[in-house]
């Protein structure tokens, strides 16, 4: 299995990629991650550079082709999953969601329940482009308490950050992440928690709420 870390957690939030790999570790994972990992393509294919995305595309699929690859980013789940057979080929993808909730159905990871109202935030790319809304869930609710802001999986607001918003307008993507951020106040909960980390860093650029990766959470990281 390869480990593929995507641009934001390798780059900015390095701290999701050091979390995600110390769980991979305790449940016993045999996984690699690439020396010379690039982009997946995702934001230049978002934002019309095709030609760009398509050879960036090429070659990272040439690094990951025949593996089973592991992501911390919904964007980059998305594009594995739903434009890397069109454009390039077929990658055996899964999103850390998925693989953790498998690993603690197999009883390879344990974790340790903890008294803590958490709300969850649905990222675009892995709850309204591909349906995969419960298995963050059931992974969260598995640490502590899960309450629901009132929009909430394929009514989920966006938090402004993917599709290239963020770079071409900031202000805007600002409005979004504090609207979403005043969604989770309303709900009283401690702790807002999502699984993408373009998710996590707009939205803890806020700064009215703690927000930590899925990942981060597990490992009992809520931050101070």
């Amino acid at each position: 299995m390869i480990y593929f870390q995507g641009c934001t957690a390798r780059e900015k939030l390095t701290r999701i990629s050091k979390s995600t790999q110390e769980l991979l570790d305790q449940a016993g994972v045999e996984y690699t991650v690439l020396d010379d990992e690039e982009c997946c393509g995702s934001v230049l294919l978002r934002t019309g550079f095709t030609e760009d995305a398509r050879e960036a595309m090429q070659k990272t699929y040439d690094k990951l082709q025949g593996e089973r690859v592991v992501v911390s980013c919904a964007g980059c789940y998305r594009t594995f999953r739903e434009d890397y057979p069109l454009m390039v080929g077929k990658v055996d993808v899964i999103h850390i969601s998925q693989l953790l909730e498998e690993l603690l159905s197999e009883g390879k990871l344990q974790l340790d329940r903890e008294e803590v109202k958490v709300t969850y935030h649905d990222p675009c790319h892995l709850g309204r482009h591909l349906e995969e809304y419960e298995s963050p869930r059931r992974v969260l609710e598995r640490r502590g308490e899960l309450v629901e802001m009132d929009k909430n999986r394929e009514e989920a607001r966006c938090c402004g950050s993917g599709g290239g918003v963020k770079s071409a307008y900031p202000e805007l993507s600002q409005s979004m992440a504090e609207r979403r951020v005043e969604e989770a106040r309303k709900t009283g909960a401690e702790l807002l928690v999502t699984c993408c980390p373009f998710c996590v860093l707009n939205l803890e650029s806020v700064g009215k709420i703690k927000v930590r990766d899925l990942v981060e959470f597990l490992l009992g990281e809520e931050g101070s």
